[in-house]
C-alpha cells in the first residue's frame, strides 16, 4: 500500500517542491534571525515567521499533489484510475507526513531561536576577590563600578546599578533567579586577584534564561592597564548583546581617569565608603581619600567630580555652611574644566546647584546634559525627577523615578522617592505597592518603614501599622543613630496618639549630648517635652522646654542662615511662646526662601508649618486657608491626618475648619 503512495508522490513530483520549500524556507529563517535584531523587532516576531513557514509546509505539499505546473500554466494533476479508498489513504498519509515533519523541524527550532535570543540588558554581579589580602575586595568592587559605569554609558543597553547587585556578593544563588529579580537577560561574573602590580581578571557572560554561557574572558595586565580591561570587557559585552555604540559613547569609554595607579586606589576606596550615604564618619574617611587621589593626580577630573558630589550630599544632609557649598561648586567647575564632556562633572555641578543652591532650573540643564553621557544611569534618572517635582512636573518626575527604579530594583533610596510622588497625589495604593517593594528586600529597614507608617495614618489615621513597625525594630541590630533617631520617633508618635505622659517620658530620655550631633534633634526634643507639658497643664514646665527649644534652633540658624526648616522650627516655638509677631516674622521668611511657586515638592512642607503657626496663635483664618491650599493640589497634608494630630485642636471648634474636612473627605 505504501509503495503505491511513494510512486504516486514521485510521479506528482512532490518531492520536488518539498526539497525547493524546505531550501526556500531555511533561506528565510536565516535572513530573518539575521536581520530582526539589527531591526529591533521582538523575539517574538521570528517565531511567528517559523511558525508560519512550519504550518505552510503540509499546505504546500497539498497544493503540489493537486497541481501541476505546465507550459499552458497551472493544471490539476490528472487522477489515475484507483479505487477512492486508494485515494483518500494517499491524501491523508501525504497530510501526515507534512505534519510530522513541520512539528519535528519546530520542535528543534522553536527552543534554539528562544535560547539564542538575549536582551539588551546586563547585571554584573559583585567581583569575588582571590586576593591573598583580603583587604584588596574593594579593588574588585572598583572595577565592578568602573565597568558598570562604562556600560551605563551606552544608550542602546539596560544596565542594572551598583546597588542592585551588591546583596549578591559571596552568594551561591541560581542566575536564572537573579536575572528574573533583576529583569535582565545576561549576568556577567567574575573575579580578581592583585598581587603588587599585576592583575589578574576572569569573566563570564551568562544568559540568565538558561544558564548558557556566552563567552569567557582572561585576563593579565599591569595595574595600569586596568582601564584597558574595563574598556575592552564593556565593547566585547555590547557585541555580544548586539548594543549600538556610537563613537561618543566609545570615546568616552576609551578615556583613562588617571595614569597614577595609587591615585586610582584611593579613587576606589572614596567611592566605596561614600556609599554608606547615612554614616558620617565613613563619609569623612571618604573625603580624606578623594583628596589623597586628587594629590597624588591633580588631573583626575573624575575624582574631584565625585569629590564636589559628596561635598552636596553632606551639605544636603548634615551641614548645611557656606564653605561646603562653596567647596562643591569650586569641585565641581574644576572637574569641568578639565574635561568638559565629563557626564560626572555635570552632575556634580547639578547637584551643587540643587542641594547647595535650591537653583532647580540650572540643576535640571546639568543633570539632562549627564544623562546623555549616562543613558543607564540611575541616579541621573533619580536627580532629574527629584528636580521636576520641585518644578511641578509631577508626571515627568514620576517616570523618570520608575526607570530609576528599574535600572536599580533593590535600591530602597529610589523606591522611597517614588512612594514619596504617590504620596503627594495621594495615590495611596500606588504608594502602599510601591513602598511594600522595598520592604520586600528588607522587611526592617527603617526608611521604608516610616513611610509606611507616614501612608497608614495620612490615609487612614491608622497608627496600629506604626506601633507593630515599633515592636518589630526592637530586635533589630542599629546602629548608635538609628537607635536615636528611632527613639525620637517613638517619642513623636506618642504624642499624635495624644498618649503625652509617654510622649513626655520618651522625650525626656533622649541624651542631649549625642542629639547635639544631629541636625534639629535637639530642637525637636525639648519641643516635643514643651508640647507634652503643656498637654498635660504643666505652662511653668512647657515654657521652659519651649526656651531651650527656641535657643538650640537660634543656634543652629547662626552655622546655617538660610535653612527654612529651621526658620519653621522657630517660627513654631515662637508662637508656643507666645511671640506672636516674631514668629510671624519667621513663618514669612521661610516661606519666602522656599515659596511652593518655587518648589511644589518641599514648599507644601513649609506652607503646613506656617498653618500650624497660625493655629498656635489663633490666626484662624490664615490657618484655614492655607490648609484648603494644600488639600487642593499636591502636599502631605490629607483629611485624615488633620483629624487625628492634636496641632489642630485649636481649629476644631471652627465651624470652617469641619467644612475644610467635609470639603476634601470624599477626596482623602
Amino acid at each position: 500500500m505504501s509503495s503505491g503512495f511513494f510512486e504516486e508522490v514521485k510521479r506528482r513530483k512532490v518531492y520536488r517542491v518539498a526539497a525547493a520549500y524546505i531550501i526556500a524556507a531555511g533561506g528565510v529563517i536565516q535572513l530573518a534571525s539575521a536581520a530582526f535584531p539589527a531591526w529591533e523587532l521582538p523575539n517574538w516576531a521570528l517565531r511567528l515567521v517559523i511558525s508560519l513557514l512550519l504550518l505552510g509546509f503540509p499546505i504546500a505539499l497539498m497544493l503540489a499533489w493537486a497541481y501541476d505546473i505546465t507550459p499552458q500554466g497551472v493544471r490539476a494533476t490528472p487522477t489515475p484510475a484507483v479505487p477512492g479508498s486508494h485515494r483518500r489513504r494517499n491524501i491523508i498519509m501525504l497530510v501526515a507526513t507534512g505534519m510530522i515533519v513541520s512539528a519535528a523541524a519546530g520542535f528543534f527550532l522553536l527552543p534554539r531561536v528562544s535560547a539564542h535570543k538575549v536582551d539588551k540588558s546586563i547585571a554584573v554581579l559583585p567581583f569575588e576577590n582571590l586576593s591573598d589580602d583580603k583587604e584588596n575586595a574593594y579593588f574588585g568592587d572598583g572595577i565592578q563600578d568602573d565597568l558598570l559605569t562604562n556600560l551605563a554609558k551606552i544608550g542602546d543597553l539596560k544596565v542594572i546599578s551598583r546597588t542592585s547587585v551588591m546583596p549578591y556578593r559571596g552568594k551561591a544563588s541560581n542566575l536564572r533567579e537573579i536575572g528574573k529579580a533583576l529583569g535582565v537577560g545576561t549576568i556577567l561574573e567574575g573575579s580578581v586577584r592583585r598581587v603588587g602590580n599585576r592583575v589578574r581578571v576572569n569573566v563570564q557572560l551568562i544568559n540568565a534564561e538558561n544558564d548558557e554561557h556566552l563567552w569567557a574572558e582572561d585576563y593579565d595586565r599591569e595595574l595600569t592597564d586596568v582601564f584597558a580591561i574595563q574598556t575592552d570587557l564593556a565593547q566585547k559585552i555590547a557585541n555580544e548583546l548586539r548594543a549600538k555604540l556610537s563613537p561618543s559613547e566609545k570615546a568616552q569609554m576609551e578615556q583613562k581617569p588617571t595614569e597614577n595607579g595609587e591615585a586610582y586606589l584611593a579613587f576606589v576606596q572614596a567611592h566605596n565608603l561614600s556609599c554608606a550615604v547615612e554614616d558620617l564618619e565613613k563619609l569623612k574617611q571618604s573625603e580624606l581619600l578623594y583628596q589623597r587621589a586628587i594629590e597624588l593626580d591633580p588631573n583626575f577630573a573624575l575624582a574631584i567630580a565625585r569629590y564636589s558630589q559628596l561635598q552636596s550630599w553632606i551639605v544636603h544632609t548634615f551641614e548645611r555652611t557656606p564653605q561646603r557649598r562653596e567647596k562643591a561648586q569650586t569641585l565641581a567647575e574644576r572637574a569641568l574644566q578639565l574635561q568638559p564632556d565629563l557626564p560626572e562633572a555635570h552632575l556634580a555641578r547639578g547637584y551643587s546647584y540643587y542641594w547647595g543652591d535650591n537653583n532647580y532650573d540650572a540643576a535640571l540643564k546639568e543633570f539632562e546634559i549627564a544623562q546623555r553621557g549616562l543613558p543607564n544611569e540611575s541616579e541621573v534618572y533619580l536627580a532629574v525627577g527629584a528636580i521636576q517635582r520641585r518644578q511641578g512636573k509631577w508626571a515627568d518626575s514620576t517616570t523618570n523615578l520608575e526607570k530609576a527604579a528599574s535600572l536599580n530594583p533593590k535600591d530602597i533610596w529610589a523606591l522611597q522617592n517614588l512612594a514619596f510622588n504617590y504620596q503627594m497625589l495621594r495615590n495611596f495604593d500606588k504608594a502602599n505597592a510601591t513602598i511594600d517593594r522595598a520592604l520586600a528586600f528588607d522587611p526592617t529597614a527603617l526608611g521604608p518603614l516610616e513611610v509606611k507608617c507616614q501612608l497608614a495614618v495620612a490615609e487612614k489615621g491608622d497608627f496600629s501599622v506604626t506601633e507593630k513597625a515599633f515592636e518589630a525594630v526592637k530586635s533589630v541590630p542599629m546602629s548608635a543613630e538609628q537607635k536615636l533617631k528611632t527613639a525620637t520617633s517613638r517619642a513623636d508618635v506618642f504624642l499624635l496618639e495624644r498618649r503625652y505622659t509617654e510622649g513626655l517620658q520618651a522625650a525626656e530620655s533622649l541624651p542631649d549630648d549625642q542629639l547635639a550631633a544631629l541636625p534639629g534633634a535637639l530642637f525637636g526634643k525639648y519641643y516635643s517635652v514643651g508640647f507634652a507639658r503643656k498637654a498635660l497643664h504643666d505652662e511653668v514646665g512647657a515654657r521652659d522646654a519651649f526656651l531651650k527649644a527656641k535657643n538650640a534652633v537660634e543656634e543652629q540658624l547662626q552655622r546655617s542662615p538660610d535653612v527654612e526648616k529651621t526658620h519653621i522650627q522657630l517660627a513654631r516655638v515662637l508662637a508656643q511662646l507666645g511671640e506672636k509677631d516674631a514668629a510671624l516674622a519667621e513663618a514669612q521668611r521661610a516661606t519666602e526662601l522656599l515659596p511652593e511657586s518655587k518648589d511644589a515638592f518641599g514648599g507644601p512642607e513649609i506652607t503646613a508649618g506656617a498653618a500650624e503657626v497660625y493655629s498656635i496663635l489663633g490666626e484662624n483664618d490664615r490657618a484655614i486657608e492655607s490648609l484648603d491650599g494644600l488639600l487642593s493640589r499636591p502636599s502631605a497634608v490629607t483629611v485624615e491626618s488633620l483629624k487625628v494630630n492634636p496641632i489642630w485642636d485649636p481649629l476644631r471648634s471652627d465651624p470652617r475648619f469641619q467644612t475644610l474636612l467635609q470639603k476634601y473627605g470624599g477626596k482623602a
